[in-house]
């Protein structure tokens, strides 16, 4: 491989072509053509002496060698950025796209007040929001995302992290639920009704079901969606039980027609995080945007944060 042929003009085209394995697609994001990113993808494999993109049918597959790339590269753009960038940051000037992971709790009230913020303060910044999946912390490093928000014990290597808050999970119901009536939730108690899991955001109830495998018992699950929204229609207009981070359902309380109680027979305690790469941690763009996210979402009434009391 000859490196002086490898500018970063074509490390970039590199790295899209890799992310969307379309040459159209891949000719959109660049503002360029397929013509010419044919020439460019021919002297790429040429450079690396391997084919990186295999026709599949009507697609292309990454070869090995360019999946092995993927990490690398994002990484030394990431850095060849931040060489070329200008050493002050200005909001006004950013014209960012920032790929942010959180809930549909966040979207739905935390969301607006950082696009308040990105309209006063950096016009041209833009967000794609998506739905976090617990465990997807490889996006982080490949670039697919800039910055997360979400519950979790620790955080795990290579990721950096400024804490929200804390607080404990609880048992969700409508108000007329024949439980709702208990102070607080024996294990009986639980195990006697179905219930709702939320997959969508962070891990908010696997702890229970390692404590109950352990006990060799097991609840029923009757239905699993990745929305809070969808989730709490159901609960309050069913016996269906669900179980949510106590400052969430504290706010959704005043929506919907439920209640909740704590759990008697666990202890297990939720702390929020603001989470991003290494790869970003010098980035001064980057380093406004998560500062932003960190004091509106600590603001937020709808925040851990902001949350003191009990039902």
């Amino acid at each position: 491989m000859q490196l002086s042929n490898l500018s970063f003009a074509l490390l970039h085209t590199l790295d899209v072509l890799l992310e969307t394995r379309n040459l159209s697609h891949a000719a959109l994001r660049l503002n360029s053509s397929q013509p010419v990113l044919s020439r460019q993808l021919a002297q790429l494999r040429q450079d690396f002496d391997d084919p990186l993109l295999v026709r599949h049918g009507r697609e292309y597959v990454l070869t090995p060698r360019a999946e092995a790339l993927i990490g690398p590269l994002k990484h030394l753009l990431a850095e060849m950025e931040a060489l070329l960038s200008p050493a002050s940051f200005s909001p006004a000037r950013c014209e960012r796209r920032f790929e942010l992971a959180a809930s549909d709790y966040i979207a739905d009230h935390m969301l607006p007040l950082l696009m308040q913020r990105l309209a006063s303060n950096a016009p041209h910044a833009s967000i794609r929001y998506h739905t976090w999946q617990a465990k997807q912390f490889d996006l982080l490093a490949s670039g697919g995302l800039d910055l997360i928000t979400t519950m979790l014990d620790d955080v795990p290597d290579e990721l950096h992290g400024k804490l929200l808050g804390e607080d404990h999970p609880v048992c969700v119901m409508q108000t007329q639920h024949p439980l709702s009536s208990c102070h607080q939730l024996s294990e009986s108690d639980y195990l006697a009704w179905p219930h709702v899991r939320i997959s969508g955001g962070g891990d908010k109830d696997s702890f229970i079901d390692h404590y109950l495998s352990q006990q060799r018992l097991r609840r029923t699950l009757q239905l699993e969606v990745p929305f809070y929204t969808a989730a709490l229609r159901v609960v309050s207009d069913s016996r269906l039980l669900v179980t949510l981070p106590e400052h969430i359902a504290a706010s959704l309380a005043q929506v919907y027609p439920i209640t909740w109680r704590p759990l008697g027979f666990i202890t297990h305690t939720h702390r929020y995080w603001v989470l991003w790469h290494t790869r970003t941690h010098h980035d001064p763009a980057h380093q406004w945007f998560r500062n932003q996210v960190h004091e509106l979402w600590q603001h937020s009434r709808f925040g851990v944060s902001n949350y003191r009391g009990s039902n």
